[in-house]
């Protein structure tokens, strides 16, 4: 294995203990020097990926849509999807395993197949997290603290409460990873805590009283006699944005790698257990809720379904405990995905792919937290927020949900054209002789995912979005190409065998 430099493109060198000397050691064979501190531990870096995907979250807020277009019966299709997304983060586990560093698929592209193609990658990423960062905090602030604290439903308001929201999660987040992982280590907790209670309270419930109906879970409730339930883009299939917009950001933990402890056991773990955690804690809290349901018509009209039925069944205070515990997960959600961005967006600047790069690779010498990259992430959810209408902000946030499935299926592809070529470590993460089997099904699936994902006509406007932010990204990779070619061709520690 050939020895790798110890600067990156802009000629910084020195070393910067890492805490992990074998870890270390990937971080310099990447061709670059341990900047980022290792605190993470596995507990830590499984809540990462965990409290991105946020089972609790996702349900609370996409459960209406299901009651809507599917009826309860929709909630069937979370298994499929739990399995499907579980292909993936094994295929998406071979690669944490064996390149350890920030940036996840931006690195793996790059070091795998070709610069130019990682930085497709990292681009397609960087949208990904930035927009969803402001999704989740205004879903924190419009679905879940403006009903607990009793204020009135307001677009303007839910902006200025996801502003705050926005600047203290980048506080946290630039004071001190190990607080990152503290944070989400609680949150993730709680959240486990609160969908086995809240399932067990909502199934006990139903039992002493008799109310309740296991019936509801094969019910298609007021979308019983929509035409074109079971067409293409109809009823039926909308169901399937719950798992698919819930069930993604396991890979998050790969995009701190530079900052786990024993990262090629640790992130691959927390990313197949994040999502098996969620795939099996969400479907045993929809089954309770939908057991629950009394009356389908006024559920399914309620502005928040999930709420209404702890109401109905368990009382107010039950109900201002799940919003309490719900605002909690939304926080914990959306100072990971910062917090991953602007990883990402300090791994892509390292290298000189970024724009400004010489500022946002900086990382500051007392926090070794990268300052710029993370005041980046927040700037832009300021702007989003102060500078969007509503209509184009949902929209924009409606086509975040179809460029992980983009980026996943991307991912798989480029494994299927290099996995012979990829080494193996031992102790490492590993599928063996199932990996071409698990990643032919990973890419059915994706492949079907993006289908369901773009063919109703709702989401006509948001594919427009994403074909826009390609177009963004294809200016500034012109530019590089015409001033820069440079940055774009050479690679840290291109003669590494990973």
């Amino acid at each position: 294995m050939a020895q790798a430099s110890t600067g990156g493109p802009d000629g910084d060198s020195g070393a910067v203990d890492s805490g992990d000397g074998s870890a270390g050691a990937d971080v310099g064979l990447g061709g670059y020097r341990q900047e980022l501190k290792r605190t993470l531990g596995s507990f830590q870096v499984f809540a990462i990926s965990f409290a991105f995907i946020s089972v609790a979250v996702g349900v609370f807020a996409t459960y209406d849509e299901v009651l809507r277009s599917s009826g309860p019966v929709g909630i069937w299709l979370w298994p499929l999807a739990a399995v499907g997304q579980t292909l993936v983060a094994l295929v998406v586990a071979q690669f944490a395993a064996r390149i350890p560093l920030s940036g996840s698929s931006y690195q793996w592209a790059s070091r795998l197949g070709s610069t130019r193609t990682g930085w497709w990658f990292g681009w397609l990423t960087f949208c990904y997290l930035a927009i969803a960062v402001v999704a989740i905090d205004n879903a924190l602030a419009s679905q879940a603290f403006m009903p607990l604290a009793g204020i009135a439903p307001d677009e303007g308001t839910a902006r200025v409460i996801t502003l705050v929201v926005l600047f203290v999660q980048a506080v946290l987040a630039i004071a001190s990873t190990r607080l990152v992982g503290w944070i989400n280590s609680a949150a993730v907790g709680l959240e486990v805590v609160l969908v086995v209670v809240v399932a067990i309270a909502l199934l006990v419930a139903v039992a002493v009283t008799g109310d309740g109906s296991a019936g509801n879970l094969t019910s298609r409730g007021v979308a019983a006699h929509a035409p074109g339930y079971f067409a293409v883009g109809g009823g039926l299939m909308l169901a399937m944005i719950m798992g698919l917009a819930t069930l993604v950001g396991f890979d998050s933990a790969a995009n701190l790698a530079e900052e786990a402890k024993d990262p090629h056991r640790s992130v691959p773990r927390a990313i197949v257990g994040s999502v098996v955690a969620a795939g099996i804690l969400g479907m045993l809290l929809l089954i309770a809720l939908t057991v629950a349901v009394q009356d389908l018509p006024r559920i399914t009209a309620e502005g928040s379904p999930v709420a209404a039925i702890m109401r109905d069944r368990l009382g107010p205070s039950a109900e201002k405990g799940l919003l309490v515990a719900i605002s909690f997960a939304f926080f914990g959600a959306g100072i990971v995905v910062m917090t991953a961005c602007s990883r990402l967006v300090y791994a892509m600047s390292r290298d000189g792919r970024f724009p400004a790069h010489r500022v946002m690779r900086r990382v500051d010498p007392r926090t070794r937290t990268p300052v710029p990259a993370t005041l980046l992430i927040l700037a832009l959810g300021c702007v989003l927020m102060v500078a969007l209408p509503g209509a184009a902000l949902l929209e924009l946030i409606t086509a975040s949900t179809i460029l992980p499935a983009l980026i996943y299926g991307a991912t798989i592809v480029l494994y299927l054209a290099v996995r012979r070529r990829l080494g193996r470590r031992e102790g490492a993460f590993d599928l063996g002789r199932l990996e071409l089997p698990v990643a032919g099904c990973a890419l059915a699936w994706t492949l079907l995912a993006l289908f369901a994902l773009v063919t109703p006509r709702e989401a006509l406007v948001p594919v427009v979005v994403v074909a826009g932010l390609l177009g963004l990204g294809g200016l500034f990779f012109l530019g590089m190409l015409l001033f820069d070619r440079e940055s774009l061709e050479t690679e840290p520690g291109a003669d590494t065998d990973w």
